[in-house]
C-alpha cells in the first residue's frame, strides 16, 4: 500500500515507519526536517511545515492517491481543518493519533471504553484541541470523505524519550531513583496509571492500515498493566536495581500552586485515574500487550545512558527544597495543633 505518516521521526511513529516498511509498504514521511531518526533507506522523505496550510495542501496534491495517510502531528482544529481539504477525495482511509485524554475526567466509569463521555476541559488545551480534531474527522468521514480510524494511545514510552513523573519528563527523575533520594508523588499516589511501550502501540496503528473493521472506528491502545503510581516508582526501581524509593506525598492542589508549569499535567490528567478497555483494539487491530513496565522501563533507561542522556538530579535543587518545605511546614503544623485530634 502507498502511505503517507505526517510526523514519522517521533516516538511512535518511528516504529510505525519500520514496521510498515517490513510489512512491504511503499512509505513516505513528511516533516519539517529537522529529527533525525533512523529511517529505513527504502522511506521518501518530504520536508514541509503542515502549518503553513496553503503549501502543506499543494504538496499533498503534488502526491496524488494516497491508500492511507497516518497523521501523528495534528494537534489543533485548524490543522484538522487543513488536513481534511488536503485529502478529501485523495486518501482512502485517514489515521488519526488522538489520545486517551480526550475521555472526560474524572471518568463516570472504569475502565474506560471508547464510547465514553468525550469533554475535556478547555483548561487542559491539549486534550480539548484533540477532542475538538476528532469531532472535524468524524463529519469528514460521515461525508465521505475518507475512511476514518482513530488511535487513542494513553502514556507511551520507549527508546528514545524520558520517563514521565509527577512534574514532567526530565531525566534527572532517573538519576534521584539510582541514588536513592526522595521522590515527589501527587497526592497520596494511589490514582491508577498505564504505559505502553511504543513497539506494541505502533503495531495497533499499522494493523489499522487498510483494516475494513477500522474504518469509522476509534480505539484505545494502552497499557494493560494498571499500576497506582506508587506502584509505578517501586518498579522503575526496581527494574533498575536501585533502594527501595523513599516516596514524599504531596497534595496536587499544592503543587499546582507552587509550580503551575511543571505540576500542570499532574493537575489536569495524573492525579485521575486512567484506567482504559482494550478490547477493542485486540479484536480489530491484534492489539497485544508483549513488552511490561519493568522489561521497557530497562530498554528505555538504557537507551538513555549509551547516548548520555541523564541528566543529574544535582542541577535541579528546587526538587529538595520543596521537600524540605513541605516537610517543614507539616512538621510546624504538628506541633502548633497537637491539641486538635483529641
Amino acid at each position: 500500500m502507498n502511505v503517507l505518516v505526517i510526523g514519522g521521526t517521533g516516538l511512535i511513529s518511528t516504529a510505525i515507519t519500520r514496521f510498515l516498511v517490513e510489512r512491504g509498504d511503499n512509505v513516505t514521511i513528511y516533516n519539517r526536517g529537522k529529527t533525525t531518526a533512523n529511517i529505513p533507506s527504502s522511506v521518501k522523505r518530504m520536508v514541509g511545515d503542515r502549518r503553513n496550510y496553503p503549501l502543506f495542501e499543494r504538496q499533498m496534491e503534488k502526491l496524488g492517491r494516497l491508500d492511507c495517510v497516518i497523521d501523528m502531528v495534528c494537534f489543533q482544529p485548524k490543522e484538522a481543518e487543513s488536513t481534511i481539504r488536503a485529502f478529501k477525495n485523495r486518501a482512502g482511509q485517514y489515521v488519526f493519533c488522538s489520545t486517551v485524554d480526550v475521555y472526560t475526567k474524572p471518568a463516570k466509569k472504569y475502565p474506560i471504553r471508547e464510547e465514553a463521555e468525550r469533554r475535556p476541559s478547555p483548561s487542559f488545551p491539549y486534550a480539548y484541541n484533540k477532542a475538538e480534531c476528532e469531532k472535524l474527522f468524524f463529519e469528514a468521514h460521515n461525508r465521505n470523505d475518507f475512511f476514518l480510524t482513530i488511535i487513542r494511545p494513553a502514556y507511551t514510552y520507549g527508546e528514545g524519550a524520558g520517563i514521565v513523573h509527577t512534574l514532567g519528563w526530565d531525566t534527572y527523575l532517573i538519576d534521584r531513583i539510582i541514588k536513592g533520594k526522595p521522590l515527589i508523588v501527587h497526592g497520596d499516589g494511589t490514582s491508577f496509571w498505564v504505559a505502553c511501550h511504543r513497539d506494541d502501540v505502533a503495531k495497533a496503528f499499522v494493523n489499522a492500515v487498510g483494516n475494513e473493521k477500522a474504518f469509522g472506528r476509534a480505539y484505545n491502545v494502552t497499557g494493560d498493566e494498571w499500576m497506582t503510581w506508587n506502584r509505578y516508582y517501586q518498579i522503575i526501581a526496581e527494574s533498575l536495581n536501585a533502594p527501595e524509593p523513599e516516596l514524599v506525598h504531596i497534595p496536587t492542589e499544592v503543587l499546582a500552586v507552587l509550580m503551575p508549569k511543571r505540576a500542570e499535567w499532574c493537575a489536569k490528567n495524573f492525579r485521575y485515574n486512567n484506567v482504559f478497555d482494550n478490547t477493542a483494539a485486540k479484536v480489530d487491530l491484534g492489539f497485544n500487550y508483549t513488552i511490561t513496565w519493568s522489561e521497557g522501563v530497562k530498554r528505555a533507561v538504557n537507551w538513555l545512558e549509551d547516548h548520555g542522556l541523564i541528566e543529574k538530579s544535582e542541577k535541579y535543587p528546587f526538587y529538595d527544597k520543596i521537600i524540605t518545605c513541605w516537610r517543614t511546614s507539616v512538621e510546624r503544623m504538628k506541633s502548633e495543633l497537637t491539641d486538635v485530634d483529641t
